[in-house]
């Protein structure tokens, strides 16, 4: 949590109200299926959960007081009483975050801020305990439950940021206020919570707002919206970061994409160059890549840090993870999530296979407008690129095989396309399956891939 309080302490800093007695808290839990006696539960209240209503149940499990928005029944107990936990919540991490040393480093951005948190983390890891987003717990609530972890050990921390409105990004780098703040891009990706591409582009931007002033901002050289966010920086020191543009800070040369889409490259940074052959697939890493190194870098980490923490990454699950399936076909699990542009690069990581390449495919979801057109376009750019065969499942990805064209096949459920899978499923054949979270493409590759081999 923060250190060992009084209630009363942290009542005025809550800007709450306290009740029973004034005891010493230290550890804080929002979850009662995890309480350990001596915890201080905080009742979180979201549209599906309130966790008023399991005060109760977490003093019976041992808990010894409670952050509430609701008292009850339970006013006898040492509590706090807020307008709102979920605000109360940010305030306790912030307080977290102000006592800590460690270097904090944050990101957000349209894609991959995960992979750059791990590819960021990696390198860290190698000049000290490094705490970073697990999972994905970059929301409003994961954000600074994350930041309640950071303790005396810690020399850096890597806080992923994500955002489905706007506000959301604002929120968490105002508690978080990061020594380096990381931007990945903007792009089309869940925009419907966005209303446009450039209400993308403001939200995403919210992270460079709360931070400090004297604190450096790393943007994307090749984002057709850096000129913006640089503004929007003002006097604070901007770091560029680019695949390959030589006028960026940091930025890659001599790209070389082998078979399976292994990706090797010089990366050239303030303090040097590197070559780097990179675990993890595809050119669109590259950049990620220089993203990464160029945080790290501007937190302290040495040129061999960098080379060992890229080099030691390996896939993260779902995220273009090959796997060895049944009868020794290979499955290229990119089911975290999708967009157009997350697509287009698992589809050019698909076409260093040599194997058949069947591209199986599930609907994307949160593209408002854009939807249908989105679908068409991925279709089309598999097509000519060079896939073999395209399999839907999904009304939207109906679209898909429409503008793939021939050899396209569309299913009416998953348990035809998972079958159809299995009855194809051999060493020559390789599947790239992808979709939004929602399609639920998970549930092919664990049928491909249980038993893998077999």
């Amino acid at each position: 949590m923060i250190g060992t309080i009084l209630l009363s302490a942290l009542a005025e800093k809550l800007g709450g109200e306290r009740f029973g007695d004034d005891i010493e808290v230290s550890v804080l839990s929002t979850d009662t299926r995890a309480i350990k006696k001596g915890d201080t539960y905080l009742a979180l209240v979201g549209e599906n959960f309130n966790g008023n209503e399991f005060v109760a149940e977490a003093f019976s499990k041992g808990a010894v007081a409670a952050i509430v928005s609701d008292i009850g029944p339970e006013n006898s107990q040492p509590l706090i009483q807020v307008k709102d936990t979920h605000i109360a919540l940010g305030k306790i991490a912030s307080l977290s975050r102000q006592k800590s040393i460690a270097k904090v480093i944050a990101l957000t951005g349209s894609q991959g801020k995960t992979t750059v948190k791990e590819m960021i983390g990696a390198i860290l890891n190698c000049e000290g305990e490094t705490l970073i987003t697990q999972a994905n717990l970059n929301n409003t609530i994961g954000v600074p439950l994350t930041l309640l972890q950071i303790n005396e050990s810690h020399k850096y921390a890597v806080i992923e940021m994500g955002a489905d409105c706007h506000g959301e990004v604002e929120f968490s780098a105002t508690i978080t206020k990061p020594d380096i703040a990381l931007l990945t891009n903007a792009n089309a990706a869940h925009i419907e919570g966005f209303g446009s591409l450039q209400g993308i582009v403001q939200a995403k931007g919210e992270i460079i707002d709360p931070t400090p002033e004297d604190a450096s901002i790393i943007l994307n050289a090749d984002d057709p919206s850096v000129e913006q966010w640089i503004q929007r920086a003002g006097k604070r020191n901007v770091l560029l970061f680019s695949e390959a543009n030589s006028s960026a800070d940091c930025y890659a040369e001599n790209i070389e994409v082998a078979e399976k889409g292994i990706v090797s490259f010089d990366l050239h940074t303030p303090k040097g160059e590197e070559q780097i052959t990179l675990k993890v697939l595809g050119r669109h890493n590259v950049i990620n890549a220089a993203a990464a190194a160029l945080a790290a870098q501007t937190s302290g980490a040495s040129l061999a840090s960098i080379k060992t923490g890229l080099e030691s990454l390996v896939p993260v699950q779902s995220r273009l993870n090959p796997i060895i399936g049944l009868r020794d076909c290979c499955v290229v699990d990119d089911t975290y999530n999708a967009s157009l542009n997350s697509f287009k690069a698992a589809i050019d990581v698909l076409m260093f296979f040599p194997e058949k390449k069947i591209l199986v495919v599930g609907d994307m979801k949160e593209l408002g407008t854009e939807a249908e057109d989105s679908h068409r376009q991925v279709g089309a750019y598999a097509a000519d690129a060079g896939v073999e065969d395209l399999w839907a499942v999904g009304e939207l990805s109906k679209l898909t095989a429409e503008g793939f064209g021939p050899n396209s096949k569309t299913f009416d459920s998953m348990q035809e396309l998972i079958s159809a899978c299995k009855a194809a499923a051999n060493n020559d054949v390789v599947f790239l399956v992808k979709g939004s979270r929602g399609a639920h493409m998970e549930d092919v590759v664990r049928e491909l891939t249980v038993g893998g081999g077999d």
